[in-house]
C-alpha cells in the first residue's frame, strides 16, 4: 500500500504545499463530507491507510493516479470530478462551460432549470407540484413534521427510507453493509421514482443523503415541492441520539465534528430546495405552523 504514494519528505509546510494537491485534497474532503463517509470509513473502503488519506485530504502527499482512483472509486465519484475539471469530454461541454463560468447561483440555478425543462426531465407544474419532499440530515424532523403535515393536507405520508428497505427486504444498514453504497443508491433511485409515479400528491420524507446522488436530486427538484428543514447541529445530534440511531458516526469519538462535516458538506445542496423552515428557532407546534403556511401556500391551498 505505501507504494501507492509518494510523500512530501519531513513534512512540507502549509505555504510549501502545492495549490493544486491542496485543491485536490479540499474536493476529496468536500465529496466525502457529501457522501456522509468519515476519513475511516473512507480508508477502509478505499483500501488505503488513514495516514496515507489524512496526507491527501491536506495537500502534503504527491498522490499516485492509483490511489486516487481507489479514493474516487469509494467515493462514487469520478477521478476527473476529484481533479476538478469534468467538462472537457467535448467541444460542446468547453462552450458550455464556458458560458455558465462566474456566472452567480441565482443564474446558475435558472440555467438549470431551463436545461431540465428542455430535456423534458422537470416536472410540467414545476413550482406548484403536489408531491411536498422533506429534506435536510437526520434529526431535522422530517419524519414528525412531515406525518403532521401529510395529515394536515389529507395526504399519504411516505418515508423513502421504509420504501427503500421494503424492495431490498432488509434494513438500510444491512443494504449498505450487505451490498455496499452503490446497490443503497439504486434502491434510493428506484424509491424516488415510484413513490414520484404512484403519488400525484404525498408528503415524502428523503433520506439526509440522498443530495449525494446528483441523478436522483434533480428528479426530485424536478417533480416535487422541495423543502429543506434546518437545523442547528446541536438539534440534529441531540435528536438523533434520542431515536438511538447514531450512523454513520455511531464509532467516532468526535461525533460532533462529523455531522457538521457533513452539514457543511451537503448545505449547498440542501439550499436548492424552493424553501426552506428551520426546526431549532421554535417549538414543534411552532415550527409546524410555519410549515404548514409555507407548503400550503406553495401549493395555492388556503393556510
Amino acid at each position: 500500500m505505501s507504494s501507492n504514494i509518494l510523500h512530501v519528505s519531513g513534512g512540507a509546510a502549509a505555504d510549501q504545499r502545492h495549490p493544486f494537491l491542496v485543491q485536490l485534497g479540499e474536493r476529496v474532503r468536500s465529496t466525502r463530507a457529501r457522501r456522509g463517509m468519515t476519513r475511516k470509513a473512507l480508508a477502509l473502503a478505499a483500501d488505503v491507510s488513514e495516514r496515507h488519506l489524512a496526507n491527501l485530504e491536506y495537500g502534503e502527499g504527491n498522490v499516485s493516479i492509483l490511489l486516487l482512483m481507489q479514493v474516487a472509486s469509494a467515493l462514487q465519484a469520478s477521478a476527473a470530478e476529484l481533479l476538478g475539471d469534468v467538462t472537457t469530454q467535448s467541444s460542446e461541454w468547453l462552450l458550455i462551460r464556458e458560458l455558465l463560468t462566474n456566472q452567480d447561483e441565482a443564474t446558475l440555478r435558472r440555467a438549470r432549470i431551463a436545461l431540465a425543462e428542455m430535456l423534458g426531465t422537470a416536472s410540467k407544474q414545476r413550482g406548484q407540484s403536489c408531491c411536498v419532499a422533506l429534506i435536510g440530515l437526520r434529526g431535522a424532523g422530517k419524519s414528525t413534521l412531515g406525518q403532521m403535515l401529510a395529515d394536515d393536507l389529507g395526504y399519504p405520508f411516505v418515508e423513502l427510507s421504509r420504501e427503500i428497505e421494503k424492495f431490498a427486504g432488509c434494513s438500510v444498514s444491512e443494504i449498505q453493509a450487505l451490498y455496499g453504497q452503490n446497490a443503497y443508491r439504486r434502491y434510493e433511485r428506484r424509491a424516488v421514482e415510484e413513490a414520484i409515479q404512484i403519488y400525484p400528491e404525498a408528503v415524502l420524507a428523503t433520506p439526509g443523503g440522498l443530495v449525494s446522488d446528483a441523478a436522483t436530486f434533480n428528479l426530485l427538484l424536478g417533480h416535487c415541492t422541495t423543502v429543506w428543514l434546518q437545523a442547528d447541529p446541536e438539534d440534529h445530534m441531540g435528536r438523533v441520539r434520542a431515536q438511538g440511531d447514531l450512523r454513520p458516526m455511531a464509532a467516532s469519538a468526535e461525533a460532533m465534528d462529523d455531522l457538521k462535516n457533513i452539514l457543511k458538506g451537503r448545505s449547498a445542496f440542501y439550499a436548492k430546495a424552493q424553501y426552506r423552515v428551520n426546526t431549532s428557532e421554535q417549538p414543534l407546534d411552532e415550527t409546524f405552523v410555519v410549515l404548514r403556511a409555507t407548503v400550503r401556500e406553495a401549493l395555492g391551498l388556503p393556510v
